[in-house]
């Protein structure tokens, strides 16, 4: 399981890379722009912490697929603790 200290620090050191116009397209795989077809029904605040926990996994050394799984449930579940609207988990 990722910390999720850890992604709240990855994805300012992210947003710090992307406002100065330091981020390199390697960076990260995904952003809020570009990102797998399966979170597109994602609302934007649970796509957004899916995207950061797929980044997170990837630099853990998860393979894509798995990561973008498990990304999705995790986002959903952090969404229902937070009392995000329009989260259906299944």
């Amino acid at each position: 399981m990722v910390s999720p200290n850890l992604i709240c620090i990855n994805d300012r050191l992210r947003a710090c890379r992307l406002m100065t116009g330091t981020a390199k397209e390697t960076d990260v795989p995904w952003t809020e722009l570009r990102y797998p077809p399966s979170m597109a029904n994602l609302p934007a605040g649970v796509r957004r912490k899916a995207i950061a926990i797929a980044n997170a996994l990837l630099e853990e050394g998860y393979d894509e697929g798995r990561a973008i799984r498990i990304a999705i449930a995790q986002a959903k579940r952090w969404a229902v603790a937070h009392r995000v609207r329009r989260v259906q988990l299944r």
